[in-house]
C-alpha cells in the first residue's frame, strides 16, 4: 500500500504547488549559491531536491496499482508447492520395514526392503482386500522366533524413526478377508471369498493356493468387524491366520495392530516396484470395499493443496489492495 502524494495532479495549472512554497527567482539576500553540480540543502538540512513536491508522474505511478499476475502464471508455483508438501508429508509419514523371511515370495524376498504408509489410518482408511498390510504381532504368533541384531545404519534409521527398533516385532501378510467376509479354503483350492473363487498368480510357483493338512490348511471362517484375515504369497511357508485360529483372535489380526500398507519395494534397487492390489479383488461379487482406500493417493496431495490454498488467496488479496486503497 503505497502512500497517496498530497497535491500533483496533471491538467490543473496552479495545483502543483498548493500548500507548497513558490520558488521565487529573486535570491534571497544572505543566501548561498551553490553550483548546477552541488545540492543545496534547506533549513532543516535535507537537500532541496527530498522537499520538492513530487511531480504529477511520480504520484501517477505511486497510484497505479500493482498488476495482478495471472492465475496461469501462478499455478504451477501453487502445483510446485503442493507436490513439495506432499513428498514431506509422505517422507515423514513412511516407514521402512525389512523383510525376515521367505513368507511372502515371491512377491516379497527375504531382506527386501519396503516403505509402508502409516498416514491414510488417520484419515479412516481401513485395510481392504488384497493390500500387504506390516501389522504387530497379534497375539504371540512369532513366539521362538530369534529377534534380529541390526545393523549401526538400521540403528540410526530406527532412532529417526524410519525404521522400527530391533524389539518390536511385525510381521507382514497379504490381507484376503475383511471383515464381515466368509472365507473358505477345501482341497488344493481355490481359495474362496464369499463364495467366489479367486485366481491368484501372485501365490509362489508350485504352492497350490490352499494347504492340504489338518493343522488350519482346510478352513471355513466368518471375518469379524474390525478384523482381517491374512495369508502370506508362499502359502507352503507361512505361518498365517490358518495356523494361528487357536489364539484369543482365532487367527484374526485387529485393525488396531496394522501399522500400515505397504506400497513401495524400495531396496535393493534392482527390485524396486510398488505392491498394487492385484485385480482378483475387483472381480464383481466379493464385496464392496470402503471408499477410504483411495485417500492412499488423494490424502497427502488433499493436505497440500489445503495448505496452499489460503496462500494464494492472501497473495491475491495483499496484490489487489492497492487498487482498493487508491480508489
Amino acid at each position: 500500500m503505497g502512500d497517496v502524494a498530497v497535491g500533483a495532479r496533471s491538467g490543473h495549472d496552479g495545483e502543483e504547488h498548493r500548500g507548497h512554497p513558490v520558488e521565487s527567482d529573486v535570491p534571497v539576500p544572505g543566501s548561498a549559491m551553490t553550483s548546477g553540480n552541488e545540492q543545496s540543502a534547506g533549513d532543516d538540512g535535507t537537500p532541496d531536491d527530498e522537499q520538492r513536491p513530487r511531480t504529477a508522474g511520480a504520484d501517477e505511478a505511486a497510484r497505479r496499482p500493482r498488476k495482478a499476475r495471472s492465475f496461469w502464471k501462478e499455478l504451477p508455483i501453487l502445483i510446485g508447492i503442493a507436490l513439495v508438501l506432499a513428498l514431506l508429508i509422505k517422507t515423514f509419514l513412511v516407514q521402512a520395514f525389512s523383510i525376515p523371511s521367505d513368507s511372502m515370495q515371491n512377491t516379497l524376498q527375504q531382506g527386501d526392503r519396503v516403505l509402508v504408509d502409516k498416514l491414510t489410518p488417520w484419515f479412516g482408511s481401513k485395510p481392504e482386500r488384497g493390500e500387504v498390510v506390516v501389522f504387530h504381532d497379534p497375539d504371540n504368533w512369532l513366539a521362538g522366533e530369534p529377534t534380529p541384531t541390526p545393523n549401526p545404519a538400521q540403528k540410526v534409521l530406527s532412532w529417526i524413526g524410519l525404521m522400527p527398533s530391533a524389539e518390536e516385532k511385525d510381521l507382514i501378510k497379504r490381507v484376503v478377508g475383511v471383515g464381515g467376509d466368509t472365507i473358505e479354503c477345501k482341497g488344493s483350492g481355490p481359495l474362496k471369498i464369499n463364495g467366489k473363487a479367486l485366481n491368484e498368480p501372485y501365490v509362489y510357483p508350485g504352492n497350490t493356493p490352499c494347504s492340504v493338512d489338518d493343522q488350519g490348511g482346510q478352513f471355513k471362517v466368518k471375518v469379524p468387524k474390525g478384523y482381517i484375515w491374512v495369508m502370506g504369497d508362499h502359502r507352503q511357508n507361512s505361518r498365517d491366520s490358518r495356523y494361528n485360529q487357536s489364539d484369543k483372535n482365532h487367527g484374526m489380526v485387529p485393525v488396531d495392530k496394522v501399522v500400515g500398507r505397504a506400497i513401495v519395494k524400495a531396496w535393493p534397487i534392482n527390485r524396486w516396484g510398488t505392491l498394487p492390489v492385484p485385480d482378483t479383488f475387483d472381480q464383481p461379487g466379493l464385496g464392496r470395499q470402503s471408499s477410504a482406500a483411495a485417500s492412499l493417493t488423494v490424502a497427502p496431495q488433499g493436505i497440500a493443496v489445503a495448505a496452499v490454498l489460503p496462500v494464494a488467496l492472501w497473495r491475491r488479496r495483499r496484490t489487489d489492495r492497492p487498487e482498493a486503497d487508491n480508489r
